[in-house]
């Protein structure tokens, strides 16, 4: 269960990693790892502190170039210089930190270095920026993930809870997103009430069949949401499980290296 092939006629990975290697000097972050996301799923990865886990989501979100192996997008070989790139191909990353502008609106961080310019020479000559537009397509978003707590698309960031901030951060991977949707740690902050949330609009961005990577470390989130688990340890990839074949203990064990990997 350490990763085969996909069988003639099995569905194909969205997103793929084969043989990836990074090393910092001398400590190895990744050791020839692997990886599929595949259509529709949520694929959590779990691994202990200094796994690589994170190093791997950053190899395939961009902000990492591996020393050696290959991504594959829709079976196509890619190779990402920086986030940016792979934004560009659909990859949509919801960081920890959220990545947000607290002193900026809604709207704006929605569209922040992705601004749409109003019609005509105001936009062109002078940059100026359709905001009526950017405000209705920020409100659609957020209605589409059923954030109707959030009244006013003007208003900052910094004034909303914490869960709030997180669906804002989530309806901005969701709108721009058109591959994958990737979540490091979405409810490493939130109190029980804001987790469940986040939790019901992660399934709601899989419901709209957009496939999601979720790096946790939170067991019983994982195995409420998750397809399928990715066990992450040294630098590699030891399993890959499903919730309804193991207990929450035994997935622990295994990504710690007290039992064997099936």
């Amino acid at each position: 269960m350490t990763g085969r092939e996909p069988k003639p006629g099995a569905p194909q990975p969205v997103l793929q990693a084969r043989g990836l290697v990074k090393r910092y000097g001398r400590v190895v972050a990744l050791d020839h790892a692997e990886f599929e996301l595949y259509p529709g799923e949520v694929l959590a990865v779990i691994g202990d502190n200094g796994a690589g886990k994170s190093t791997l989501i950053k190899s395939l979100s961009g902000a990492v170039v591996p020393d050696q192996g290959e991504v594959r997008l829709d079976g196509q070989p890619i190779r990402f210089r920086s986030p940016m790139e792979a934004r560009a191909a659909g990859i949509e990353t919801v960081y920890q930190n959220l990545a947000l502008s607290p002193a900026l609106s809604i709207a704006d961080n929605l569209f922040l270095g992705r601004e749409i310019r109003a019609g005509g020479l105001a936009g062109s000559l002078f940059r100026k920026l359709d905001r009526s537009e950017m405000r209705r397509i920020a409100r659609e978003k957020l209605s589409e993930l059923g954030l109707t707590t959030i009244q006013n698309i003007d208003q900052a960031v910094e004034t909303l809870s914490g869960g709030q901030r997180q669906g804002v951060a989530v309806a901005r991977a969701t709108a721009f997103g058109s591959k994958v949707v990737i979540m490091d740690e979405p409810t490493a902050a939130l109190g029980v009430k804001e987790s469940r949330r986040v939790l019901d609009l992660i399934l709601d961005v899989k419901a709209r069949g957009l496939p999601i990577v979720l790096i946790s470390h939170n067991m019983p989130h994982v195995f409420e949401i998750a397809d399928r688990i990715h066990v992450h340890r040294l630098g590699r990839r030891i399993a890959v499980i499903r919730p309804q074949d193991c207990s929450m203990s035994d997935a622990v064990a295994i990504m710690t290296g007290a039992m064997e990997p099936p």
